[in-house]
């Protein structure tokens, strides 16, 4: 195919995992373009390597955008990270691409109107109430009189500023933290969430769709860290056997989720608590699993989500032939780990013998470190903080979990502040 011939393939502000979707539609067969939709580039979020793209278009106005990408009938424009969800939704009905459409686009970003549409739907859900008043948040928690609940920003991303509260000093606390500040996009936080607290075992559910036909390509269980400020931090993503309870009542609940939010193309993730009662939505957002690598997916999984995302859009009859309502297959035993740390204070050096010594592990796929030397470090407070991502993936479980073993007693090594 020449490359006049080739589609078109839009990303929406390609941060942090976006950053994938380049190679994964290029591989499909289609030429990539870059919406910038801020005029400068989003500062706390890793930036979209433009050098990827074939054009960087910025447009702040939504209707300007789509008269500047109509000229090349994209067949796909899909949001790079979370804030990205509603214009890419936009974007893509109004230049004729696939879409999942505008008109339930708010509940797909909105975490206060995601779970209100799953209970219209009849769907099971959390109980909730959002205000711009903290002590109105903390009167629905009395009145509910359930303790704990969860406190967090309706429309943030990553674990950001989200608060496990057992006292109604806690949860006033929390929602004037939240409204006093901005979320991980640098906006304003005009309400807060405040949410039934869900008791069980929490899920990552990934999934791409084609025209409605989904494919689950991966679950993973949470293992999480409460700490004493009421943050529950990431630790390991662990991976689940396809055919292990409780995924596949994992994968009916979700399907349930996708048809009440009209999810129809494109990726998506979702979180999922396992409660007595059954699974509960966390959230779920169109866009690419944050914590994907395609090496190492393609490792433990034999596909990647940015990979199987283009193929839909490119490719949707293909796609629906080979992937459609079917679930993955564990190649082999995988962990993400987002090492926490610590440190407070100004990075002046990275010891590279330890990462190489991370490296060198016969696990270790890929070491991601995040801070370099100038850089301000923090005690890790949510996914963004996390000192290290280092993915590791074996045929061998005890090896996978010596390695693992071994990764957690390096990683305060990595780093020497000032």
């Amino acid at each position: 195919m020449s490359a006049s011939d080739q589609p078109f393939a839009v990303v929406v502000d390609g941060y942090s995992a976006g950053n994938f979707y380049p190679a994964a539609f290029t591989a499909a067969g289609a030429r990539v373009i870059h919406l910038q939709s801020t005029p400068e580039l989003i500062p706390t979020m890793l930036a979209p390597d433009l050098s990827a793209y074939e054009r960087n278009i910025v447009a702040s106005d939504a209707g300007e955008a789509a008269a500047l990408l109509r000229p090349y009938a994209p067949a796909a424009v899909v949001a790079g990270q979370e804030s990205a969800v509603q214009l890419a939704d936009r974007l893509s009905e109004a230049v004729g691409a696939a879409t999942n459409g505008t008109a339930l686009s708010p509940a797909r970003r909105d975490k206060y109107e995601m779970i209100e549409t799953l209970r219209r739907a009849g769907v099971r859900c959390a109980d909730q109430f959002k205000s711009d008043d903290a002590e109105l948040i903390v009167k629905w928690a009395e009145d509910a009189g359930r303790w704990p609940v969860v406190v967090k920003p309706v429309d943030s991303a990553g674990s950001d500023s989200v608060y496990v509260c057992r006292t109604a000093e806690e949860a006033r606390a929390a929602a004037e933290r939240i409204l006093g500040g901005r979320n991980l996009f640098g906006f304003a936080n005009a309400e807060a969430l405040v949410q039934s607290y869900l008791e069980g075992t929490e899920y990552i559910v990934d999934t791409v769709s084609a025209d409605g036909h989904r494919y689950v390509c991966g679950v993973w269980r949470y293992e999480k860290t409460l700490l004493p400020t009421g943050r529950n931090i990431y630790n390991r993503d662990i991976l689940v056997s396809a055919d292990e309870a409780p995924v596949p009542a994992l994968v009916a609940y979700v399907d349930e989720v996708l048809r009440a939010l009209a999810v129809r193309w494109g990726p998506t993730h979702a979180e999922v608590i396992v409660t007595d009662d059954g699974p509960v939505l966390v959230e779920i957002a169109t866009r690419l699993n944050g914590n994907l690598n395609p090496t190492f997916h393609d490792l433990c999984l034999g596909h990647n989500q940015a990979g199987l995302s283009a193929r839909a859009y490119i490719d949707p009859d293909g796609f629906a032939r080979e992937y459609g309502d079917r679930v993955y297959r564990k190649l082999q035993s995988a962990y993400t780990y987002n090492a926490p740390t610590a440190l407070d204070g100004v990075v002046t050096d990275v010891d590279e013998a330890a990462v190489a010594a991370i490296d060198a592990l016969p696990s270790t796929v890929v070491t991601g470190v995040k801070y370099r030397p100038g850089s301000r470090i923090r005690p890790t407070a949510d996914l963004m903080s996390a000192a290290l991502r280092v993915h590791l993936t074996s045929s061998d479980e005890a090896r996978l979990a010596a390695d693992y073993d071994r990764v957690r007693t390096l990683k305060d090594s990595v780093y020497r502040v000032g």
